[in-house]
């Protein structure tokens, strides 16, 4: 059975797509190239080096993300959205800096995560090893 808060980070990521295709974004190359944008701008990685990070070969890596990460990537995708909307971007540039904006909204709310826990929130932990630490709570 499908999680609530992983229909919901789909709804979000739909959402966002819809509202790139709304603003002429199209192919899945453009797609991936904003996509990896936001991830850049929220985590400090490129989705490729993320993906490498978490010891990932071509599983999603949406669903190898931890809570905060997954939280954290909705917030980033979210943002861009309704930056989108405001902004109104008309060229494949103009949406990359949305996309990148976006990201840096989340990007702050790890980094002040990060600083009142000590720990970083972007983790090597996929979901193997996530569901192997739940086994011995």
């Amino acid at each position: 059975m499908i999680e609530l808060w992983k229909l919901k980070s789909i709804e979000v990521r739909k959402e966002l797509t819809d509202e790139w295709e709304k603003r002429g974004v199209e192919g899945d190359q453009s797609f991936a190239i904003l996509t990896d944008e936001i991830t850049h701008a929220w985590s400090g990685k490129s989705a490729k080096a993320y993906k490498q990070f978490k010891g990932l070969k071509k599983e999603n890596l949406r669903d190898n993300m931890t809570n905060l990460e997954l939280v954290l990537n909705m917030l980033a995708e979210a943002s861009t959205t309704e930056i989108s909307k405001e902004r109104i971007p008309e060229t494949f540039d103009e949406n990359r800096s949305v996309a990148k904006e976006g990201g840096s909204v989340a990007g702050g709310a790890r980094k002040e995560i990060e600083s009142r826990t000590g720990k970083p929130i972007v983790s090597p932990q996929n979901a193997n090893t996530i569901r192997k630490q739940q086994a011995l709570d």
